[in-house]
């Protein structure tokens, strides 16, 4: 099982980024996937999920409105479309995904396989 997060950079505020989460050794449709972030000194907060066969999605608050998440089955990959963003967004996006999971949670002590982070910073 590995998850392989990517599409981090610098960007400008207001900027978008696409992050992805590519899903090997099991299928990503059939499993809950969650993206969360640590700004650094902060603590990881969980920032969006998606459950099994996409049935529901999960936003933060603080990104709600700005932040997509989707899922392409062909690829076995998850993704975050991320719009306007702000300098408070700039973190290590890492995803995550749990096998007994049928909904999916923004709760870190939920998930088990964690995926290599990606950096997002956020600056003019």
């Amino acid at each position: 099982v590995q998850l392989q997060a990517s599409g981090g950079g610098l960007v400008q505020p207001g900027g978008s980024l696409r992050l992805s989460c590519a899903a090997s050794g099991f299928s990503a449709d059939y499993k809950a996937i969650a993206w969360f972030r640590q700004a650094p000194g902060k603590e990881r907060e969980g920032v969006s999920c998606i459950s099994i066969s996409s049935i529901n999605t999960v936003y933060a608050e603080s990104v709600k409105g700005r932040f997509t998440i989707s899922r392409d089955s062909a690829k076995n990959t998850v993704y975050l479309q991320m719009n306007s963003l702000k300098p408070k967004d700039t973190a290590v996006y890492y995803c995550a995904t749990d096998f007994k999971m049928f909904r999916c949670t923004l709760k870190d002590d939920d998930y088990f396989y964690w995926g290599q982070g990606t950096l997002v910073t956020v600056s003019s």
